[in-house]
């Protein structure tokens, strides 16, 4: 189910603007953006009243997703998700602070089951803390992916491979999110050969160890375009393996994400152990919910800023700060040409940089730049400052309660909120797959040791079997 997706264009309503999608920038706009803010209407959630301005009266009193949804982002406690009723066994590759195992947990919450973290593996020992903060149970593994998983995809399974196998034990839902700079749109295209985009085949390689029911792998769209196909290889590999595999690229805000985040889902299930219709569903949660707006997200929280920790603004250069004043001062989303530096002034091509979001829009893409203006659209709404910490997680959906560790800094902060895959992103594309998985009895995971004075390979797990 393969789509082509529009190029991305600036200006109203597009990916690059700040406005609703149909709405105009300004008064002299052109006839195309004029009908087009004819034709939509503005659907966004006021959390003020807790319904959807411009929508249906009959969805905003029907939309239990929106309520559920809000009161999962703001929540202060963490569900007890690990202890709920026949857990789902699931590994994290790439796992970063959570956000992805945060998506999967919620998703089974809601269906009143479990999730067991039975293998996570991050090589990042400050992303690795967060995690480790936040799934303290979890079998946490502060490595690279490849070292775990050291043959190469469809080859036989190495010993220590084998090894790892019998430790982590079957597997329902294995999840990854290899690093994505060598494939973003926001790099230079040679960075398509970037050595870093073969990880892609590490979390393939994993899968064919591992053998878990299904599998989900998150990426930029550019990935498609990778000058090694991985995405293709990676296809070849798993269905030889026995798995019915559907590729597609999605927008977030579709699935609940205050957002115009789009990603590349790579889903693919045994066989032998789903319902084929199971693959019938995918993608199919949200797509006729209602946008979204940075209001939906964020709006409680525009005076609970403080001097230090999450809830602390960057500090802009006096320039900056002049900038954002200006803005603010005159309802401007975007800089003249003139306030710009000069590196941005001319023929520029993201109009974003140094602009300023719109309450009742969802926000542009969530990066690691957040804090400062001159890396996207990321001034707040209604003062003078850009996003907080906090602010940037809310329009990741990583939930109140997700600690990002006080003891962190803010480079450390902005690379987990940054580099994340949106809990509601998961928690929408994965609920129909996971409610068609069988249960299974509770097994019993074996620690999976790496420590730096050891070889590679966890010789303790090693038996008679690895050899």
């Amino acid at each position: 189910m393969a789509s082509t997706q529009p190029a991305a264009t600036s200006g109203a309503g597009g990916p690059d603007s700040p406005l609703p999608h149909g709405a105009s920038a300004a008064a002299g706009s052109s006839a195309k953006a004029r009908n087009r803010a004819a034709d939509v209407s503005a659907v966004f959630r006021d959390s003020r009243q807790g319904q959807l301005r411009g929508a249906p009266a009959e969805h905003a009193k029907a939309c239990h997703q929106c309520a559920d949804d809000r009161e999962f982002l703001t929540a202060k406690v963490r569900p007890d998700y690990e202890d709920a009723p026949s857990p789902f066994q699931l590994v994290d590759l790439f796992a970063g602070g959570g956000g992805f195992t945060v998506g999967v947990a919620e998703a089974a919450h809601r269906l009143g089951r479990g999730t067991k973290v039975a293998l996570a593996v991050e090589n990042d020992d400050h992303a690795a803390d967060v995690f480790g903060l936040n799934f303290p149970r979890a079998n946490l593994v502060r490595s690279r992916v490849e070292t775990l998983f050291d043959g190469e995809p469809g080859t036989p399974i190495t010993a220590s491979e084998r090894s790892i196998a019998l430790a982590v034990g079957e597997i329902d839902v294995l999840v990854a999110g290899p690093p994505c700079q060598g494939h973003s749109d926001l790099n230079n295209h040679t960075r398509r050969q970037d050595p870093r985009n073969a990880l892609y085949l590490s979390a393939v390689r994993a899968v064919e160890v591992l053998r878990p029911t299904l599998v989900v792998i998150e990426n930029v769209p550019a990935v498609r375009h990778d000058q090694g196909d991985v995405v293709g290889r990676s296809t070849e590999v798993l269905q030889a393996a026995g798995y019915s595999v559907v590729r597609d690229v999605f927008h977030l805000v579709k699935f609940g994400v205050p957002q115009r985040r789009r990603r590349h889902i790579l889903l693919a299930a045994i066989n032998d152990r789903v319902d084929p219709s199971v693959m019938d569903r995918f993608g199919s949660a949200c797509d006729d919910h209602a946008e979204r707006s940075v209001r939906w997200a964020i709006e409680d929280l525009v005076d609970q800023t403080t001097e230090s920790g999450p809830d602390s603004p960057s500090r802009p250069t006096s320039v900056n700060l002049k900038r954002m004043q200006w803005l603010i001062a005159r309802d401007a989303y975007n800089l003249p040409n003139e306030k710009r530096p000069k590196c941005h002034q001319g023929s520029h091509s993201y109009n974003s940089m140094y602009g300023r979001l719109a309450w009742d829009a969802p926000a542009q893409t969530i990066t690691t730049g957040f804090g400062c203006m001159g890396q996207g659209r990321f001034v707040h709404p209604a003062k003078p400052r850009t996003l907080t910490p906090h602010e940037a997680a809310r329009l990741q959906t990583l939930p109140d309660f997700f600690d990002l560790d006080a003891r962190k800094g803010r480079g450390v902060w902005a690379t987990v909120i940054g580099n994340a895959v949106p809990p509601l992103f998961m928690v929408h594309l994965l609920t129909p797959l996971l409610d068609a998985l069988p249960c299974r009895a509770v097994q019993e995971t074996r620690l999976v040791d790496l420590t730096p004075h050891e070889p590679p390979v966890p010789l303790a797990l090693i038996g008679d079997s690895a050899s």
